[in-house]
Parts: C-alpha cells; sequence; structure tokens
C-alpha cells in the first residue's frame, strides 16, 4: 500500500509542477480565459456530452502548449485535430480565435 501511495505521490507532485508551468507559459492568458467559459456558453455550440469531452480535452492541449512553449501553427493544428467542436470552442477566446481567421 505504502508503495501505491508514493506512486500517487509522485504523480501528482508531476502534475502540479506541469500544470504550474502551464499557467506560466507562452498561452497562460489563452488558458484561463478558457477556463473561464461557462457550460451554457459550450452548450451552445452542440448540446450533447461531447462537447464539454471536446473542451476537456482542448484544455489539455493548450495547458501542454503553454508548457512546451508550442508554435501557434503546432496548436492550431492539434485544435483542428480535435475536430470542429474544438475549433468553435476556441472560437470564442480571442487570442485563440485569431488562429482560425
Amino acid at each position: 500500500m505504502s508503495k501505491n501511495l508514493d506512486d500517487f505521490r509522485k504523480r501528482v507532485k508531476q502534475k502540479l509542477k506541469e500544470n504550474r508551468e502551464a499557467f506560466e507559459g507562452k498561452y497562460k492568458e489563452e488558458l484561463k480565459q478558457l477556463l473561464g467559459l461557462s457550460k451554457e456558453e459550450i452548450d451552445k455550440i452542440t448540446p450533447d456530452a461531447t462537447d464539454l469531452e471536446t473542451y476537456e480535452n482542448l484544455i489539455t492541449i493548450v495547458k501542454e502548449a503553454s508548457r512546451v512553449n508550442l508554435s501557434q501553427a503546432e496548436l492550431k493544428k492539434r485544435i483542428q485535430d480535435l475536430g470542429d467542436v474544438a475549433i468553435e470552442i476556441s472560437k470564442l477566446i480571442p487570442p485563440l480565435s485569431k488562429l482560425f481567421v
């Protein structure tokens, strides 16, 4: 049991470090705005559960892009890979919407 707890603590410590790096990284403002969207704003895009899953995946992409200082072109490609719903959610965030003009 102690080994599992130690592994858990290591994983949490690593995730906390990654989160701090993301919120200090290149896309920190985009990430803050993305996290500030309400469920209602997201549901306007599509009312089923896929939009929330896509939203979570989009947050993950932007967090990691911020953490590693990914180029805008590469971020745009990663968002496009998530599909139309992710692109529409991105368009709600002014700095991200500029990627799709």
